[in-house]
Parts: structure tokens; C-alpha cells; sequence
């Protein structure tokens, strides 16, 4: 940790709007109610709420979002495993949960002192189009190799898994597209998960946690552009 940790907390803990909260606890609460109403499993539930708390605090710039991101990506590798979803599997046993510790530092060197909030930035043209060429030649790659370890939904499974291997490393960036990428993984993983689901997955937790990814990436995108743009804005005057 590069921050004493009582700093830590009290940087964590300021700077939320109302609604921000409201967001939080509205998002954790349902997804612990609906869980425990399908009676999903302990596991589920809580990789499910770790993984909104990690969203949120993401789009809120927080150091925080990467400590309950290290519980969900552990917790989440284990429920993919178990829906034969290999490529979801080797994203985060194998990717997310190290980025967590990579995503953390990076972050505490790039601190807003006066909102306690990560800088957000925006890419350049070129590099949004070398983004968008990788992930169709990633997605294509991919798919092949998880159709040959008899994934059960290769070619869908393999996109969601190379874009969010991209988004991450946005995000690790602080550059706003990431949140435009999220809204298109969060779009097709929920259909991936509504697939599980349907066919006696019992994973209703993380079905209603993609859910609620969506529903955050969309507000985020709102907000890390417009601040984004705000900081363009201060560094050109």
C-alpha cells in the first residue's frame, strides 16, 4: 500500500454524493435480496456484491474499487469454471486478479488531492482505433482456441473475455472509453449469463450482478466523459 491506512479510509469514505450512495447500497441490496429469494449460493452472492462495489467505486475513482475487485475476480473464476465458461475463467484467475494489485498503484500515483478521486482522461483518435482493430482480431483468435477446449459458447465467450481484458487495462489508464467498452461487454455477458441461467445454471447472483454493471457503466460513461472533458478543459487554460 503507498497510502498509511487511516488516509486510506478517510479518502475512501469522502467525497460521495447522495445519490452516489443511494446507488451503492441500492445495488447490493438487490442483488442480496433477489439472490437469497432464487437461493443462490453463498459464493455467488458474495462475488456478485463485491463485484458492484467494485463498479461503482471504479466509476467513482476510488482506490477501493480494486481491494473488492480482488474478491470478485477470485470468486467469479470459480463460478465460470463451474458454468464451463473457460474463458471467463482464465480472465480473471489469470488476469483480473493481478491487474487488482497493478490497477491500485497506478491509481495512488494519479490522485486528485482535492476530490480524493482518480484523474479521468480521454485517448487519442489512434489509439480508440488500434483499440477497435485488436479486439476484432483478439475476439476471432480467441474464439477458435476456446471452441477447441469446448467452451460452451466460444466465439460469444471469447469477446466478452478480449474486451474486458482491454477495458481493463483503460481503466488501469484512467481513460474514459473504458466505460464506452463496458456497455458493450456488460450488453452481451448479460445474454451469456441469461443463456446459463435458462438452461439450470444456478447463478442467479451473477446474472443480476451483469445487470447491474450495465446499468453503472451507462452512468459512469456520463460522468468520467464530462469530468474528463473538464480536465482537458483546466489544462488547456
Amino acid at each position: 500500500m503507498t497510502q498509511k491506512l487511516p488516509s486510506l479510509l478517510r479518502n475512501e469514505l469522502s467525497g460521495w454524493k447522495p445519490w452516489e450512495i443511494g446507488w451503492l447500497v441500492t445495488a447490493c441490496a438487490l442483488i442480496v435480496a433477489l439472490s437469497l429469494y432464487w437461493q443462490d449460493t453463498w459464493v455467488g452472492i458474495l462475488s456478485a456484491t463485491t463485484g458492484a462495489a467494485c463498479v461503482i467505486c471504479t466509476g467513482k475513482g476510488k482506490l477501493s474499487a480494486y481491494l473488492f475487485g480482488l474478491v470478485n475476480s477470485a470468486l467469479y473464476a470459480l463460478i465460470s469454471y463451474q458454468a464451463a465458461l473457460y474463458g471467463e475463467t482464465m480472465l480473471n484467475a489469470l488476469y483480473y486478479v493481478p491487474m487488482q494489485f497493478v490497477g491500485f498503484y497506478t491509481w495512488s500515483k494519479h490522485m486528485n488531492a482535492q476530490t480524493n478521486e482518480v484523474r479521468k482522461r480521454n485517448m487519442t483518435w489512434r489509439g480508440r482505433a488500434v483499440l477497435t482493430l485488436s479486439l476484432a482480431a483478439g475476439t476471432v483468435a480467441y474464439g477458435f482456441l476456446l471452441r477447441a477446449l469446448d467452451d460452451a459458447m466460444p466465439f460469444l465467450d471469447a469477446f466478452t473475455t478480449v474486451t474486458s481484458v482491454a477495458a481493463m487495462f483503460v481503466s488501469v489508464r484512467m481513460f474514459a472509453e473504458q466505460w464506452w467498452i463496458w456497455v458493450v461487454v456488460d450488453v452481451f455477458t448479460v445474454y451469456m449469463w441469461y443463456q446459463s441461467f435458462s438452461v439450470g445454471q444456478d447463478n442467479i447472483a451473477t446474472l443480476i450482478m451483469w445487470m447491474v454493471y450495465l446499468v453503472n457503466a451507462v452512468i459512469m460513461l456520463v460522468k468520467w466523459e464530462r469530468e474528463a472533458k473538464q480536465n482537458r478543459e483546466v489544462i488547456r487554460t
